[in-house]
């Protein structure tokens, strides 16, 4: 079976990931791909390194009126850039919206393919979490259904590579001179993210997720992601690693590890590894969840999505091992 797909907002990081991983994908056939800056190009000139049946295709300009027949459309654009076009995309054709327009949306399905696999599967339009509710929320699910934290006053302390900002365009602080050996905390109290994390906390818990607290930073890598969580409950380490490996137990993408993880354990993958440690004493339970951000927080959990929606074996495409070293 072959399926039609496209891509809106190929030039930037998530788009351009996803180009890597359709091309690979036995099911999902290229024909379509959109972008501002770099409509008029060929794959090849933005993609040197794109397989040669590909290399011709031209970039169009994103415009929904003139989408060719497609049965999945994946659109990786800025937050608020996306749903006035994606609103008239037809509503034979799925989508997979990598950005963040339509998370909690009314008619889009919250995309947490781990963790809610049963409510994707069928659907037409899907919303892909956010890169750091990816980690954050993988790690914490496992808890929160347990009750073995309380859902109110989580800390979360995130870093994530430079290409979780996003290309940047003309902007020079994501450039090399400002990046190296710098670490940056951004989005303090008011990062999109919010809530969405806040929102999932809640629907997991049945409680409040009133005290949230999440502060993402900037570090000098490319790609990965960690999340460091703080919540209070008295469970111990090995009652939270023992209700990960029940909660993800036959999930493909999700690894229980006993040690803390690392970002490069992900990179260039769809896996995502949690991890935990507590004391019972202080009333403290701390969650580790790692992704890489373009994988599992972008493209890679956006294809694992359409693969749920289209009826495919939700491991298609995905398969590869992490990058090493």
């Amino acid at each position: 079976m072959s399926l039609r797909v496209g891509i809106v907002g190929i030039s930037g990081f998530g788009g351009g990931e996803a180009l890597r991983l359709i091309a690979g994908h036995p099911s999902f056939e290229l024909v379509y791909a959109a972008g501002e800056g770099s409509a008029g190009s060929r794959l090849v000139d933005r993609f040197p390194g794109v397989p040669a049946r590909l290399a011709d295709l031209v970039i169009e300009k994103w415009d929904p009126a003139t989408l060719p027949g497609l049965d999945v459309l994946f659109a990786s654009l800025p937050t608020g850039a996306s749903a006035e076009g994606l609103a008239r995309v037809p509503k034979d054709v799925k989508i997979v919206d990598i950005g963040g327009d339509h998370r909690y949306v009314e008619g889009w399905a919250y995309g947490l393919a781990d963790v809610w696999p049963a409510r994707i599967a069928g659907r037409t339009r899907v919303a892909n979490p956010g890169c750091f509710p990816a980690a954050t929320l993988t790690a914490l699910a496992p808890l929160l259904a347990e009750g073995l934290i309380e859902p109110g006053n989580i800390v979360i302390d995130a870093k994530t590579g430079i290409s979780g900002a996003g290309r940047g365009g003309g902007d020079s602080r994501f450039g090399y001179a400002e990046s190296n050996e710098n670490l940056v905390p951004y989005g303090l109290l008011r990062h999109v993210h919010m809530p969405e994390m806040a929102a999932t906390i809640e629907r997991l818990s049945g409680g409040s997720a009133a005290g949230l607290v999440f502060t993402p930073h900037l570090v000098p890598m490319t790609r990965g992601l960690l999340a460091t969580i703080y919540g209070r409950g008295r469970a111990t380490t090995a009652q939270c690693l023992e209700a990960a490996r029940r909660f993800y137990a036959g999930r493909a993408f999700v690894r229980v590890t006993e040690t803390p993880p690392q970002t490069k354990w992900a990179t260039g993958s769809n896996l995502a590894f949690v991890s935990y440690a507590a004391d019972p004493e202080r009333n403290l339970v701390i969650a580790m969840g790692v992704v890489d951000n373009l994988g599992k927080g972008a493209a890679g959990q956006a294809v694992q999505n359409a693969n749920l929606i289209c009826g495919l074996p939700e491991t298609a495409g995905l398969e590869g091992a992490p990058v090493w070293p």
